[in-house]
């Protein structure tokens, strides 16, 4: 008499229910990658060509009042000791204590730069999205770690190389990357049952915190922009808001300007 294979009450339901779990999870995560990766990059690229400058503007005429501020108290401070006011030194000092400000105005500009290359960059037509987004869902699917939680190094660097690609477009590279992966096998190493019972749980609570995730993008900065540059009375109305702020913020500059130049005559 030959072997009988027993299989649990529920077992085959159980491994569809995973499975379908898992669809789940790599279709969220697909929507969550393309909004990072693709939308929210479109929106920011958008943003900073409209409006990135005004906004640069009025920040670095932010830090210049609160500078200036800070140089008439250093400056006060030093008559108030009857010291000398060493103007280099006091700017030394200040530079300094901006070192953080000018950091930031830095990397703004550097967002600024990048939107001016990506929108030089050749956009990919409609079947070239396709193409990338079915190479990509199929990668998610078999090697991201989230639903894989046993993956090796060297899969971990594929998948690490996979989102790269996906984020600049390269079709070519998801395609290789692609082609030198299989479908994973489960190792019996363990009550399949009792795995599979894990693995609902925990794809179950993944699916919660990937919707949570998107909430959390969708209600940030720059996805919170996209009604604005999708309208051109938007972009026009914000451009306008932005010169009435950068023309009090240099009446602001002119004004603390002023008042060093006469505490240094004084």
């Amino acid at each position: 008499m030959g072997n009988n294979v027993i299989i649990f009450p529920g077992l085959l339901e159980l491994q569809s229910e995973v499975e379908n779990l898992r669809s789940e999870v790599s279709t969220i995560i697909l929507e969550r990658d393309h909004l990072l990766y693709v939308e929210c990059v479109n929106i920011e690229t958008q943003y900073m060509l409209e409006l990135g400058m005004f906004e640069y503007k009025a920040y670095e005429l932010q830090c210049a009042i609160l500078r200036l501020k800070r140089k008439i108290e250093l400056i006060q401070a030093k008559k108030n000791r009857q010291e000398k006011v060493i103007l280099p030194r006091i700017e030394t000092e200040l530079d300094k204590e901006f070192e953080e400000y000018q950091t930031k105005l830095e990397e703004y500009m550097d967002k600024v730069s990048n939107a001016l290359e990506r929108s030089r960059l050749e956009l990919l037509s409609s079947d070239e999205v396709k193409e990338l987004t079915k190479f990509y869902r199929a990668i998610v699917k078999l090697l991201h770690p989230d639903l894989h939680t046993d993956i090796t190094e060297v899969q971990l660097r594929l998948f690490n190389n996979a989102v790269v690609a996906y984020k600049n477009g390269d079709i070519e590279s998801l395609r290789v990357i692609h082609t030198m992966i299989a479908e994973p096998v489960l190792v019996d190493n363990e009550n399949v049952l009792s795995f599979l019972v894990r693995e609902q749980k925990r794809l179950s609570s993944l699916i919660v915190d990937l919707r949570a995730s998107i909430d959390s993008i969708k209600s940030a900065y720059p996805y919170t922009m996209k009604d604005v540059v999708a309208s051109k009375d938007s972009i026009r109305a914000k451009s306008t808001e932005f010169e009435e702020i950068i023309a009090g913020l240099n009446e602001m500059v002119d004004f603390y300007k002023q008042r060093v130049n006469e505490m240094l005559e004084s």
